[in-house]
């Protein structure tokens, strides 16, 4: 609460105050970016904790061989992405659609072409979602599955374009070559990640409100905030996510559209 003080005294005092909290907010989104470089997906699966994922949790789901998404290196994900196509995301708060240009960053728009006309992307969670900066997702839900794609890192691309709202691309470790599944959506212009290496692979085109509408209340990922562990969700899926975090909102279904 503002001590008692005079009428110009309070006028005057407002501006720094602005200023303040401005410079307050935007040094929580440079320490949301440095997080999210830190606790990217890439060959270790670092979570926000620096916490890499144990051979013993990567060892406790054996993969059932008919399961085309345990085999990343199988013909079925090499394919060459068209030089545009569009994808419509199915989630529990609605629906969206993305359009993804290969000339952006060849090499990421190779790999989300192949996860999703493989269904990769279906039922997995909006696992950490940060008001006003940017919304992730892309651990599967089966622990099997992100065992397998673990160490499946995407070439480097460079940045072409720019991490603006509703802009999206891959979330990685310490460097650009450490990109696998996880990508975010940009609630807001977060132009400071292009220097950083995140390279825009897609942008939504339709449904931008749905993806704003999608939850955030449990904010940053364990243990710099109260949200989910990537660790665990590596380790034990959305089992993990269900129990503890019931009110995340998930992909249904993504699918080619065009």
């Amino acid at each position: 609460m503002m001590q008692p003080t005079s009428l110009r005294t309070a006028r005057t005092g407002a501006q720094p105050a602005r200023a303040v909290a401005a410079r307050r907010s935007g040094s929580r989104i440079a320490a949301a970016a440095v997080i999210l470089f830190a606790a990217g997906c890439g060959a270790s699966d670092r979570p926000a904790g620096g916490q890499a994922v144990s051979d013993e949790s990567a060892k406790a789901a054996e993969p059932a061989t008919d399961n085309p998404l345990l085999q990343p290196r199988s013909a079925a994900f090499q394919a060459t992405a068209p030089d545009t196509f569009r994808v419509r995301f199915e989630t529990t708060k609605g629906e969206f659609i993305v359009e993804a240009v290969r000339a952006w960053a060849p090499n990421g728009v190779d790999r989300f072409y192949n996860l999703v006309r493989n269904g990769y992307y279906n039922d997995v969670a909006f696992f950490r979602v940060i008001e006003n900066f940017m919304a992730q997702f892309g651990i599967h839900g089966d622990p099997a599955v992100n065992a397998a794609w673990r160490n499946a890192r995407i070439p480097p691309d460079p940045v072409v374009e720019s991490n603006r709202r509703g802009y999206i691309s891959f979330a990685m470790g310490r460097t650009p070559d450490t990109r696998t599944t996880q990508l975010f959506i940009n609630f807001r212009d977060n132009t400071q990640l292009d220097e950083m290496g995140f390279a825009p692979i897609a942008r939504v085109v339709e449904g931008m409100e749905v993806v704003d509408a999608i939850y955030s209340g449990y904010g940053e990922g364990a243990p710099n905030g109260r949200g989910p562990a990537q660790a665990q969700i590596q380790a034990q899926g959305n089992k993990y996510l269900r129990e503890s975090f019931p009110q995340l909102d998930y992909i249904t279904r993504a699918s080619i559209i065009e």
